[in-house]
């Protein structure tokens, strides 16, 4: 048997009429950049996260970096963030002048919020935490010390796509929030894409402008912007892969269980902690796991996918060296977690086969 990470050839075909249908409405339509589709997908996402605007971008990196410019971070400033993340929360924040500054992480491989204040200096501007695998962050605590030391909350929500804190959908705590569309994720497109969130009408006019080369008329340079628009045909797929979206996320959910099911009694695996008021969409299965590296090469001779997210750290990449912090419980954490397939397309036989063979792995140590 074999079992891929992720499958995007079953995805397109569950559904690939209306797929199909999408790509060539735009194709018809004649019309690429910034028309109908983009507008309706703006519209039905902010419906869907609870918030006033929605505002379609090239990547989710951009959509960071554009959050940063919009509110006037930039040289000399701090932003405090995760170092377990992928790079480009904290290249979003290099790119604008700014710098990162890295916080440990909790048991739920999240931002420590215990930590956070120790980390704000008067030059600190913003949080960028990072809601890592499909659960919120401790939004409460987080948005408590943005409170009291009056800096900015900006959501990384590009692994968390219909997560929810309190009931509430991560991506409308924040002042500015931002989603990334890379087709791995949850609301994945099929190509490049992301989203920025706001309820404030003057941050989203200069997203607006700043999306598109700072224009607030066309041929009218306002400020300096980016090029980063979504485009027609990934607005089109998006708004597909929206209406499935809670759907695909409850599967998760119920693979999720499966796995909990099937490993909680294997004394070598830890499963990844559940945080209270906060209902996780799985973006990632995130395990525990003695002899990690031994079941990995395993696991891949049964024809089981798995990743490391992540094997190396911001904080220890080459180019964040002169950033570079101390972390202890992320040092350890990266020597023992493992990612395990988990997406829509995988089948509860699929998950038990991968858990006897985790099982069979350490009957053999």
């Amino acid at each position: 048997m074999e079992i891929k990470f992720n499958d995007f050839q079953k995805q397109y075909k569950s559904h690939h009429q209306k797929f199909d249908k999408a790509i060539k409405g735009v194709l018809n339509s004649g019309w690429y950049i910034l028309g109908t589709q983009v507008a309706d997908f703006e519209k039905k996402f902010a419906g869907y996260i609870g918030t006033k605007y929605a505002v379609g971008v090239a990547n989710g990196l951009e959509a960071l970096q554009i959050a940063l410019l919009a509110l006037n971070i930039g040289p000399g400033d701090e932003v405090i963030t995760t170092s377990h993340t992928a790079a480009a929360t904290a290249l979003a924040i290099i790119s604008v002048g700014a710098k990162p500054v890295f916080v440990d992480i909790d048991e739920y491989f999240h931002i420590d919020a215990s930590q956070i204040e120790e980390k704000i200096h008067s030059n600190t501007k913003a949080i960028i935490p990072v809601h890592l695998y499909g659960q919120s962050v401790d939004l409460d605590k987080i948005m408590a010390i943005c409170r009291k030391h009056q800096i900015h909350l900006i959501e990384d929500c590009a692994q968390a796509h219909g997560a929810t804190y309190q009931n509430k959908k991560v991506g409308s705590f924040g002042i500015i929030n931002c989603f990334s569309f890379y087709p791995t994720k949850n609301l994945g497109a099929f190509g490049d894409g992301g989203a920025i969130t706001t309820d404030d009408k003057y941050l989203y006019d200069k997203i607006l402008q700043l999306r598109n080369y700072g224009q607030k008329n066309r041929y009218e340079h306002e400020v300096y912007g980016l090029n980063s628009r979504l485009d027609e045909i990934q607005a089109a797929i998006l708004l597909v892969q929206l209406e499935y979206l809670d759907r695909n996320n409850k599967t998760r959910q119920k693979l999720a269980a499966a796995y909990v099911k099937y490993l909680r009694q294997v004394k070598q695996i830890k499963l990844p902690a559940a945080r209270k008021n906060s209902q996780s969409v799985f973006h990632l299965f995130v395990i525990e796991a003695e002899s990690r590296d031994g079941l990995i090469e395993y696991l891949k001779s049964k024809g089981i996918a798995t990743l490391i997210h992540y094997p190396i750290p911001v904080h220890r990449q080459p180019c964040f060296k002169e950033y570079n912090s101390y972390l202890p419980v992320l040092e350890d954490k990266i020597k023992v977690i493992l990612s395990l397939p988990i997406h829509p397309f995988l089948t509860k036989r699929e998950v038990k086969y991968i858990c006897e063979n985790i099982k069979n792995f350490y009957k053999s140590l």
